[in-house]
């Protein structure tokens, strides 16, 4: 089909810069664009808990690396005591 559309500078720049990178023409990619932002989305996958409890909620602010790093600190303190 062919038809005539008003497209904005910073889009065609962006088509441009794909037309650029790839060599294909500005048709090519301006069909595979519209055609993947409109195609159905893939529904997510759920993922299925490895452990059946609940994530403790007084770990939900914590950084998992300040976490370890406190862990690992007790740990040498303990050691320490010995």
């Amino acid at each position: 089909m062919r038809t005539t559309l008003t497209i904005d500078a910073d889009t065609e720049a962006l088509l441009r810069e794909e037309v650029a990178r790839t060599g294909l023409s500005f048709k090519e990619i301006l069909n595979q664009s519209v055609r993947k932002a409109l195609a159905p989305k893939p529904e997510k996958t759920k993922i299925k808990a490895l452990f059946p409890a609940p994530f403790p909620m007084s770990l939900t602010d914590q950084s998992f690396n300040q976490l370890a790093d406190q862990w690992d600190d007790e740990n040498t303190v303990q050691e320490l005591n010995s």
